[in-house]
C-alpha cells in the first residue's frame, strides 16, 4: 500500500509541473521571455536523455551532446533548403556551399527536402550512432570510467568532422539563415508561443513515458544492472542488449532536443556538439538528481534558468560564475542525490514525526462497565 501511495504521489508531481510549465504563456506574452523559457525546457529533455542512460542504468555518457548536434543539424539542413540565401547556385544550393565553390547539392543534403526525411533522421541518425558505439562498447563489456571516456572521444572526433568539412556543414559558422518551421498550417518560429508549447507538451510526454518505461519490467531490469550488473547476467538476461537499448534511446530523446533547439535557436553550431555543453548536461542531471526524470529536467530548468538570470544582471554580470559554481558545491554536500531528493528528505521528516507522535500517544484503557453481581 505504501509503495502505491508513492507512485501516486510521484504522477502527482510529474502532473502538477507539467501542468505549470504548460501554464506559463498565460501569464507571459513577451515573445523575447517565450524564447528564453523554451530554451530551459530544450535543456530539460537533453538532461532527461542522460538520465535514463545515467541514472537509470549507469552508463555515463560523456558525449550526450553528439546526439543532440546531430539532431539539431538535421533539422538545420531541412530549413536551409527552404531559405532563399543571399547567393544562390545552382539548384539553390546553401550560400556557405556557394562561397566554398561547391558547384551541385551533395547526396547526403539531397533527402532533406522532406521534412518527414528530416524529423526521422534527426531521432534516427543519433541512434545509428549510438547503436554502432554500443554494439562494440556493451558487446566488449566495458563499463564505468572507460564508457565515459569512449564517449567522449566519440563526441570530439564528430564534432572535428563537422568543422573540417567547412564545404557541406558550414564549419566554424554552423548552418545559418534558416527559414521558419511550418507544418500542418502552423508556423513555429523562435518567439511564437507555438514554439514553446512544442517544447513544453514533448517534455511532458517524455517524462511519462519515461516513468512508464522505467516502471515496465525492462526498466527494473537496467535499474538492476545499474545496481549488480553480475547478477543480472547470471540470471541469465542478455545485459549488453539492454545496456545498448537505453544507450540508443537516451541518444534519440537527445537528438529530438536537437531539432527543438534549432527552432528556438534558428541555426545549428558545431558548439552544440562540444565538450563544455556535454559536460553541463551532466552537471544538470547531477544538480536536479540523476536517478529521477522529473529531477533531472528540473535540475536542467533552474541551473540554466539562475545562470541566465544572474549573467543578465549587471549586479551579477563578473560573479555570475563564481555563484554559480558555489550552488554546485553545496548541492553536492548536502544534497547529493540532487535537489529532487528535498522532496524525500520532508516526507521522511513527516514520517518521523507521525511515528514519534504516535509512539508517545498514551495508551487507552478499556472501561469495563461493572457487572450485576459485583454492584449488588
Amino acid at each position: 500500500m505504501t509503495s502505491q501511495r508513492q507512485a501516486l504521489h510521484r504522477l502527482g508531481g510529474y502532473a502538477a509541473v507539467c501542468v505549470l510549465i504548460l501554464l506559463v504563456p498565460l501569464f507571459v506574452s513577451d515573445g523575447y521571455l517565450l524564447n528564453k523559457f523554451a530554451r530551459y525546457l530544450v535543456f530539460g529533455i537533453l538532461s532527461l536523455a542522460l538520465s535514463l542512460s545515467w541514472g537509470y542504468a549507469g552508463i555515463l555518457n560523456l558525449g550526450q551532446a553528439a546526439g543532440f548536434g546531430l539532431g539539431s543539424y538535421c533539422m538545420a539542413m531541412a530549413l536551409k533548403l527552404r531559405t532563399i540565401p543571399i547567393q544562390t547556385g545552382a539548384g539553390g544550393l546553401p550560400d556557405f556551399m556557394v562561397w566554398n565553390n561547391v558547384h551541385t547539392l551533395p547526396w547526403f543534403w539531397q533527402p532533406f527536402h522532406s521534412y518527414a526525411f528530416a524529423l526521422l533522421a534527426g531521432i534516427g541518425v543519433p541512434v545509428l550512432v549510438a547503436f554502432l558505439i554500443g554494439w562494440f562498447v556493451f558487446r566488449a563489456r566495458v563499463s564505468g570510467v572507460y564508457v565515459a571516456i569512449i564517449t567522449l572521444a566519440m563526441l570530439v572526433v564528430i564534432n572535428l568532422v563537422i568543422i573540417d568539412q567547412q564545404r557541406y556543414t558550414g564549419g566554424f559558422n554552423g548552418i545559418t539563415d534558416l527559414t521558419t518551421f511550418k507544418v500542418f498550417g502552423v508556423e513555429f518560429g523562435a518567439y511564437s508561443v507555438s514554439t514553446y508549447y512544442l517544447a513544453a507538451v514533448i517534455l511532458t510526454l517524455l517524462l511519462f513515458l519515461g516513468l512508464a518505461l522505467m516502471n515496465s519490467k525492462t526498466g527494473l531490469i537496467l535499474q538492476a544492472i545499474r545496481d549488480d550488473e553480475t547478477r543480472v547476467r547470471y540470471f541469465g538476461y542478455d545485459v549488453a542488449n539492454y545496456q545498448n537499448f537505453i544507450f540508443c534511446v537516451s541518444a534519440g530523446v537527445a537528438g529530438l532536443a536537437g531539432m527543438l533547439y534549432t527552432l528556438v535557436m534558428e541555426f545549428a553550431s558545431p558548439t552544440f556538439l562540444a565538450v563544455p555543453i556535454s559536460l553541463s548536461i551532466v552537471i544538470w542531471c547531477a544538480v536536479g538528481g540523476r536517478a529521477s526524470l522529473l529531477g533531472a529536467a528540473l535540475g536542467a530548468i533552474v541551473v540554466t534558468g539562475v545562470q541566465g538570470s544572474l549573467s543578465d544582471s549587471k549586479t551579477f554580470l563578473d560573479t555570475w560564475m563564481l555563484i554559480m559554481g558555489a550552488l554546485f558545491i553545496v548541492v553536492v554536500l548536502f544534497l547529493p542525490n540532487g535537489l529532487i531528493s528535498i522532496v524525500d528528505v520532508i516526507r521522511d521528516k513527516r514520517e518521523r514525526r507521525r511515528l514519534a507522535a504516535a509512539a508517545g500517544a498514551p495508551r487507552r484503557t478499556a472501561v469495563v462497565a461493572p457487572s450485576r453481581s459485583a454492584a449488588r
